[in-house]
């Protein structure tokens, strides 16, 4: 009966006698125990010219086998279905509730491919179907009704195989889990009443709607305010998450600082005075800083200062990475350096060489004249204090003064102070009551005869006693400021630069002269080769 009319029922009434035995058994059975008559081909024939609108007329070549189990499913199909006459009129499909069965007639391909004219409405509903949907059932573009409600169907509905079931007006896809349709399918949907469709995914919801609706209102804003506020902290709070191009460049926070230093912890702290804490830290991106934190309203103009102090680019010259300035903070941060200050490097170390002296001697007054040159409203403070020594011996000046107006012989004044010092060896703020007056008076009562009992031990050698004597002598020099016989910055670097060069040719030649065992004459040629390189000229030129 698969594609058979009415009519064709008749037709094959003597094949029903004959499988009545069989009808009893289940469907999978009969199927199983089929066997096409012999004479099958002739009815076929025979119903083909009596209605050529059957469906296996057009279908060639003719597959009799599955032509005939159709028929077998198709009276199976009419009794579960409850027609009142399955032999001459079968109307309806009707599997409603039965969800043990309905999934086996649908899985029957060449049932649905036959699909006998007669059937005009087919019910599937309530039926536990957990699937796509079931294509197959459309191949009966004759039907008026289908119903597939309240089942678990899910997936995209084939909207466009429903365009051949031109007799469709009653559909109930309601209370399935389908996907959503696309608006390029309104016109499906004007086919049918909108209560074809409840709850079957393939509408929007509107309680659905307007949940999103009020997520997307209230929901955005609170986005929007939420994403606002973190940007806003890590602009004013911790800046150095951001991306390098959006920092402001030189600028810190008082958080940044603060996750530097592990929340300015004892471990970090590096000194103290009444004025400065200094700590050291480390940046998000692992350079170790130094932090200077001024407290109350010391170094007023500490901003000013630091947009020129950045720009300054030298190697004897502390690099100045940027500055903190906050109601609650302000500090300073340059790059830390490992090693010490001149200071301390004086008093604790047991070998500070005049070679290394003039070492130190020759990087500071490089980077005056870089100050001098390129940066001449920038003043500095020369103080074993305040340059700071690294590995390799090449000192940094490390404090700065914008606006200095100093005049030259007064920086120079300050050079001569800080020779002496690193000569002499002793601080003349804390050694002498007078303070730097009583240092150099002190130094001028010894020079030139008994400059031993001022010198420091550990120049007062043979070798570097007269080197450290002219050495005095150029201090005193630079440091006489009303006999107009100071210097200038110019002719220090040169008689500074010439006693370093000698040195070095010195201190080969001495252990050249090791080598080969020479006598003290030829060492006291070259001692008086290096001295005449720093003897101070008589005029300031």
């Amino acid at each position: 009966m698969a594609s058979i009319s009415a009519t064709s029922v008749l037709l094959f009434l003597t094949f029903s006698a004959s499988l009545s035995a069989a009808l009893s058994a289940s469907v999978i059975e009969d199927l199983r125990n089929l066997k096409t008559p012999h004479d099958f081909n002739s009815t076929i024939t025979k119903n083909c010219h009596h209605n050529p609108s059957l469906r296996y007329c057009s279908s060639l070549p003719m597959d009799l086998d599955e032509i005939f189990k159709s028929t077998i499913v198709a009276s199976h199909l009419c009794n579960e279905s409850k027609n009142p006459n399955c032999i001459e009129s079968f109307p309806k499909i009707d599997l409603q509730n039965r969800p043990m069965i309905t999934p086996l007639y649908l899985s029957f391909n060449f049932f649905w491919k036959y699909c006998p004219l007669s059937i005009l409405t087919i019910d599937l509903s309530n039926s536990s179907l957990d699937s796509n949907f079931p294509i197959d059932v459309l191949q009966c573009t004759q039907i008026q009704a289908l119903d597939m409600s309240h089942n678990d169907l899910y997936g995209d509905v084939p909207i466009e195989s429903f365009s051949p079931l031109t007799n469709l007006t009653s559909l109930n896809l309601s209370y399935n889990h389908f996907s959503e349709s696309k608006i390029s399918d309104a016109l499906f949907f004007k086919r049918f009443n909108s209560s074809s469709f409840l709850h079957s995914g393939l509408l929007p919801d509107k309680k659905k709607f307007r949940i999103k609706a009020v997520i997307l209102l209230v929901g955005f804003p609170i986005f929007v305010i939420l994403m606002v506020c973190c940007l806003g902290w890590l602009c004013f709070r911790r800046p150095d998450f951001l991306p390098r191009m959006l920092r402001r460049k030189h600028r810190f926070t008082p958080a940044m600082l603060k996750a530097a230093t592990k929340g300015f912890s004892k471990r970090n702290l590096k000194g103290k005075s009444e004025a400065v804490d200094i700590y050291k830290g480390t940046l998000r991106d692992g350079t170790d800083v130094r932090i200077e934190i001024y407290r109350g309203e010391n170094h007023p103009n500490l901003i000013e200062e630091c947009k020129v102090l950045v720009q300054l680019c030298h190697k004897n010259l502390v690099s100045i990475l940027g500055w903190c300035n906050n109601r609650r903070l302000r500090a300073i941060v340059t790059k830390w350096m490992e090693g010490e200050s001149l200071e301390m490097w004086l008093l604790e170390s047991n070998n500070t060489p005049w070679n290394q002296r003039l070492k130190i001697l020759m990087g500071v007054v490089e980077g005056m004249c870089y100050l001098q040159e390129e940066w001449p409203e920038v003043g500095y403070d020369l103080r074993t204090s305040s340059i700071f020594l690294s590995n390799n011996l090449e000192p940094r000046i490390s404090r700065f003064k914008i606006g200095d107006q100093s005049c030259r012989s007064r920086k120079m004044y300050k050079f001569g102070v800080l020779l002496l010092e690193m000569l002499v060896n002793r601080r003349p703020q804390e050694d002498f009551e007078t303070g730097e007056a009583g240092f150099l008076e002190y130094i001028r009562m010894h020079y030139p005869e008994n400059l031993q009992k001022v010198m420091d031990k550990k120049l007062a050698t043979q070798d570097t006693f007269d080197q450290a004597k002219q050495a005095i002598g150029l201090g005193l020099m630079c440091t006489d400021i009303p006999s107009n016989q100071q210097l200038g910055l110019g002719q220090v670097f040169d008689i500074i630069s010439r006693a370093y060069q000698s040195c070095k040719v010195l201190a080969s030649h001495n252990r050249e002269r090791l080598h080969a065992e020479r006598g003290k004459g030829h060492k006291s040629i070259q001692s008086r080769r290096t001295f005449e390189f720093i003897e101070p000229p008589k005029s300031n030129s």
